[in-house]
């Protein structure tokens, strides 16, 4: 058996288009044009080279975005002004706050001064609440990209057996209670679970979200099994970063995987303008869904 392949590239690249057809409609109709806001604490080039990833997929679907960096050592205050200013600004419908914060500032509580409704990176303590009392809010991208991912290959969700590795707050968690919602039966694991593979070997669906570089391997994995996997990691002595899951032995056993990179990274970003395009929807009282003849 070899593994078809989720390709996030060509899929975020569908719905991209389909988003930056929706804006068109959104403008046309309201003069409205979605605005994503970020907030780039700190000196991390990772999450520099995020945010400006962002903001080109921004202006290719029709949305505004726009980037204010803070230093590194600026003041807690520094942000939290800034984020106030947003949350006031009517022309802003997203706001970005690209994590992590710098080690002095107070990462949890400034999330809870987020508004719910411009949470379009779904991380704030209320859009957490929200999900997991299964009430309206926007999810966390990546978790929603990966769901959208099985959707767009028409792979069934309902009645399998889902295991999570992984249980941070922005990707494993919410990628269970999302599961959850699909009607799957949901398994969370971590780094310390004990006879891990015994677990993972029982998924018809497979998560990798733990950030450790191809913990999962050919052998932990059920046969026909589907397994996305959301890692990153950069490994030395390797020209290409790896993802959580060994990918050769992956391959010849499960039935779909995604690949690092090209399978999750793609999808997480596509959720975000999807959401800020909610968003400014939501906030002109404009119906997204199609008209019907």
């Amino acid at each position: 058996m070899t593994a078809i392949l989720l390709d996030g590239n060509a899929t975020s690249k569908a719905i991209r288009a389909e988003i930056a057809r929706d804006t068109a409609r959104l403008t046309a109709a309201t003069g409205v044009v979605p605005k994503l806001a970020a907030i780039l604490a700190g000196d991390d080039p990772a999450s520099a080279t995020y945010v400006q990833m962002k903001a080109r997929a921004s202006a290719k679907a029709g949305i505004e975005s726009v980037t204010y960096p803070i230093t590194n050592d600026a003041p807690e205050s520094e942000v939290r002004h800034r984020l106030a200013q947003l949350n006031a600004d009517p022309t802003v419908h997203g706001i970005l706050i690209q994590h992590p914060l710098p080690k002095h500032m107070d990462e949890p509580s400034i999330l809870s001064d987020l508004s719910a409704e411009k949470d379009v990176d779904g991380i704030a303590p209320i859009s957490l609440g929200r999900l997991v009392a299964g009430l309206d809010s926007f999810h966390s991208c990546t978790p929603e990209g990966m769901i959208e991912l099985l959707k767009r290959y028409n792979l069934p969700i309902a009645g399998k057996h889902a295991v999570v590795v992984g249980r941070s707050v922005i990707l494993g968690k919410p990628l269970a209670l999302l599961l959850l919602a699909e009607n799957a039966t949901v398994t969370i694991c971590h780094s310390r679970t004990p006879n891990l593979a015994e677990i993972t070997r029982q998924a018809d669906i497979l998560c990798a979200a733990v950030g450790r570089p191809e913990l999962i391997k050919g052998d932990m994995i059920k046969p026909g099994a589907v397994v996305l996997d959301a890692g990153y990691n950069k490994v030395e002595g390797r020209a290409k970063d790896v993802g959580d899951v060994e990918f050769e032995s992956a391959l010849q056993v499960a039935s779909a995987i995604t690949p690092v990179p090209g399978g999750v990274g793609p999808m997480t970003i596509a959720m975000l303008l999807r959401n800020t395009l909610t968003a400014a929807a939501r906030a002109a009282g404009f119906s997204l869904e199609p008209e019907t003849v």
